[in-house]
């Protein structure tokens, strides 16, 4: 059969060819066998065919990709057993399931397989002699069609895909989706290529949009056995060069050529993506007409938790491991929408041009667009002329970035120099509709005619002036350059020294390298902000927080970038703590306590299901999973408790080291990404050293700090006892932690201040001392030199419940 699927393969002229056998694929009624106590054991998965009938697909060059079990017997059952492999995944997999394992019995299921489990199944029903059943494979196959036709399409993309590489165990698919008997519908994925290789999960529905809920994913066991190392990307792309016209309706024709380097296997097969906007129309590789693939489902789409799709560029002929080639791919669509007004926005910011994935590259773009508007692109200027109704405008960035956005509005502007740093911020000359008043209208009366009559009805004028968009233009400007140059010191250079502001309608904000897209709430004076956005702070984020933080994302997301969704959390924190240095240089250090004690207040309201607090939803590395918690578990565990992850670091470590490990940070990772654990190693070099030979360090690696605060969920209550024996000038203080509302394993390194009765009211104290709290109480005894007057958990400095 390997010899059979390597020369089928082999027989395939074009890629058009092999996308035409997918779409036709259907099951084979030839290919039924009635199975007994067959296993399916792949990785951690474990599946039980105990009694029924297995249907395979017919095959597509040379194998077959799809098969149907059905349980269609008195005693027909099958099983799925599988046991995540870390604490938060099985507490994941119990909130939806009920159960930290899953243990689910059914009835029928479909599988999707790239890695050779069907030859392997087929070899092993055949040395069993096993019986075939064409005439109950014909019955399943009536019965099973119209659900394969329903599951095909999302599959075809990566099926293509991996038969262009001829994947298998290694780097195959493999994918079941069935209804369990108390769980309902339900889908089990194994995908070497990606970096959590097991999914367990169901397509579900959000606000209206299709979602997905992610039951529980890890590693397989093989990876995190070190046996198996991850797959390596196909490809890299190191430059860009984009060529894109907009006609008067806003329309995008485009042209990007990317010049791409295959990696260590030679390949037919680019895969990539781009907005759902947009739509691909031809593809060239050095030149030459290539072939494109592009066809995802809404299961693909949801998953992937974004609009994008992917396709496949697919070349004539082989290319060689390690050659380059220049993939030129032309793409049109409507990535632009108007607010109203004139105000406009660009709804694909990150993937209106194709892409594989969020890789550092320079670039070279240029756009026409209608004369009248502006548009703001990052880079320096090559080209900027008027031609008869259109603008061209051309940019290069030399430097590499992770991603290339654009603006466009009718704008005012206005910019501010620090340095060598140029910050040129535009505002749109109207607000959007949404942010426009309701215009009242009063009566204005006519004058009094002879005789003492008004003859003539009142003119009714409105009198409500709209809000002016522009308010805060300068004083934008000026801060954020502010914010700008104070970064560059603490960070270390940004990665363009000219960064572009633009209003986007809104309540967010989002930082690309050299262009921030900023809220158009946050250029309006604080008086014309619509009424929820007027609260202290609600004013504080518009106002200082957002343009900081955006601005703090050219180092933290832009600069250095994440490992994976499971280290997005890093980028969002690192660049709010960003924030909240530069507002405690600007304005205090009681501004960014206020700010904290709303976080804390925030994680603690009791918002989810059975009074559960909102930070329990799950570990801040789940990222956009928490979504499936709540509406606001994501943003509040992400930016709130990530900030307070990262203050409790700084009391850790100490002013001084804290400093010196975000500008190390930018330093090592500068155009690299990082993971949580990379982060954490990190952050151990800058741990205080030992006072005295006989001191240790508390949690030398920080992996306690991050078990708990990171890869956990849990606030404690400590509550602080202490007593002192001895005689002055050798006294010992016993200090009792009692930790309570979190789980037995849940163990906090505690800062403790320790006040003398010389101490004022409100001074600073005289030491603080970290201890660690557990599910007993724990007495700690160090020496002092004096009975203290107090000491109290220092509540300012760690997330504890107070």
């Amino acid at each position: 059969m390997a010899l059979c699927a390597g020369s089928c393969f082999g027989a395939l002229e074009s890629a058009s060819g092999l996308l035409r056998e997918l779409r036709d694929s259907a099951l084979d009624p030839a290919a039924c066998f009635r199975v007994r106590d067959l296993q399916i054991a792949r990785e951690d998965i474990k599946i039980y065919l105990t009694d029924g009938y297995l249907l395979f697909s017919k095959p597509v060059a040379g194998r077959r990709l799809y098969a149907v079990f059905s349980g269609e017997t008195d005693t027909g059952d099958a099983e799925i057993l599988l046991l995540p492999p870390h604490r938060s995944e099985r507490e994941s997999l119990a909130g939806f399931t009920h159960s930290p394992n899953m243990s689910e019995h059914l009835k029928s299921a479909l599988f999707v397989f790239s890695d050779g489990t069907a030859e392997e199944l087929i070899a092993r029903l055949d040395g069993a002699s096993a019986a075939k059943t064409p005439e109950m494979g014909a019955l399943l196959e009536s019965r099973w069609s119209s659900v394969l036709r329903n599951v095909q399409p999302g599959f075809e993309v990566r099926l293509a895909d991996d038969l262009l590489r001829d994947a298998g165990a290694s780097n195959g698919l493999f994918f079941m989706t069935a209804v369990g008997n108390k769980l309902g519908p339900f889908d089990v994925i194994l995908d070497p290529t990606a970096r959590e290789q097991i999914v367990v999960g169901q397509l579900t529905e959000r606000n209206g949009r299709p979602a997905y809920d992610i039951w529980t994913a890890f590693a397989s066991r093989s990876v995190r056995a070190g046996r198996t190392k991850p797959v390596e990307p196909a490809f890299t792309i190191d430059h860009f060069k984009i060529n894109a016209a907009m006609s008067p309706s806003l329309q995008i024709s485009a042209t990007t050529t990317a010049h791409v380097k295959v990696g260590a296997q030679s390949t037919r097969s680019l895969p990539m993506f781009l907005s759902r906007r947009m739509r691909v129309t031809a593809v060239k590789i050095d030149g030459q007409p290539a072939e494109l693939v592009a066809r995802e489902s809404l299961r693909a789409v949801a998953l992937r938790g974004s609009d994008d799709e992917g396709f496949l560029v697919v070349s004539p002929q082989e290319l060689a491991a390690g050659s380059e080639h220049d993939v030129e791919i032309a793409h049109e669509g409507a990535v632009i929408a108007s607010a109203g007004n004139n105000v406009f926005y660009v709804g694909a910011r990150a993937t209106w041009y194709p892409r594989r994935g969020l890789e550092y590259a320079t670039y070279d773009i240029r756009f026409s667009y209608p004369r009248g508007l502006s548009l703001v692109l990052p880079g320096a200027i090559v080209e900027d002329r008027i031609d008869g109704d259109v603008h061209i405008v051309e940019r290069k960035v030399s430097t590499p970035i992770r991603l290339a956005g654009f603006n466009l509005g009718d704008y005012n502007q206005a910019s501010a120099t620090r340095g060598s740093l140029t910050v040129d911020v535009f505002s749109n000359r109207q607000v959007e509709a949404a942010l426009q008043p309701k215009a009242r209208e009063y009566p204005i009366l006519p004058p009094f005619q002879p005789g003492g009559r008004r003859v003539s009805t009142p003119d009714m004028i409105p009198v409500s002036a709209p809000p002016d968009p522009k308010a805060r233009l300068r004083a934008l400007a000026t801060d954020i350059a502010s914010a700008f140059e104070f970064m560059s010191t603490q960070f270390g250079p940004p990665p363009l020294d000219r960064l572009t502001v633009s209003p986007i309608p809104g309540a967010f904000g989002q930082g690309f390298p050299g262009l921030l897209y900023l809220s158009t709430v946050a250029y309006l004076a604080p008086s014309d902000r619509p009424a929820a956005m007027r609260g202290k702070h609600q004013q504080a984020f518009f106002s200082d927080l957002l343009e900081a933080h955006e601005t703090a994302h050219q180092w933290f997301g832009n600069l250095v970038s994440s490992a994976g969704y499971q280290d997005d959390w890093l980028m969002e924190s690192l660049a709010n703590y960003a924030a909240l240095l530069y507002i405690e240089k600007k304005k205090g250090a009681k501004s960014v306590e206020a700010t904290l004690e709303e976080f804390r207040s925030n994680l603690l309201a009791t918002k989810l299901e059975g009074g559960k607090t909102m930070e329990s939803a799950g570990p801040i590395t789940f990222g956009a999973r928490l979504e499936s918690a709540a509406p606001d578990a994501w943003r509040t565990i992400t930016y709130e408790k990530g900030t307070w992850i990262l203050h409790m670091l700084r009391r850790r470590l100490g002013d001084d080291q804290f400093a010196k490990l975000l500008a190390e940070l930018c330093r090592r990772y500068r155009l690299r990404s990082i993971s949580t654990d990379e982060f954490r190693s990190l952050a151990a070099e800058f741990l205080p050293r030992p006072a005295g030979p006989r001191d240790k360090v508390v949690d030398p690696k920080l992996e306690n700090f991050f078990e708990n605060w990171v890869y956990g969920t849990g606030i404690p209550s400590v509550q602080v006892k202490h007593s002192v024996k001895g005689k002055a000038g050798a006294m010992h203080l016993s200090i009792t932690l009692t930790q309570t509302g979190v789980d037995d394993d849940f163990t906090a390194d505690v800062p403790v201040e320790i006040y003398y009765t010389s101490s004022p009211r409100g001074a600073k104290p005289a030491q603080v001392v970290w201890l660690r709290a557990g599910s007993d109480p724990t007495t700690h005894v160090i020496p002092v030199r004096q009975a203290p007057a107090r000491v109290v958990v220092a509540t300012g400095s760690i997330l504890v419940r107070k």
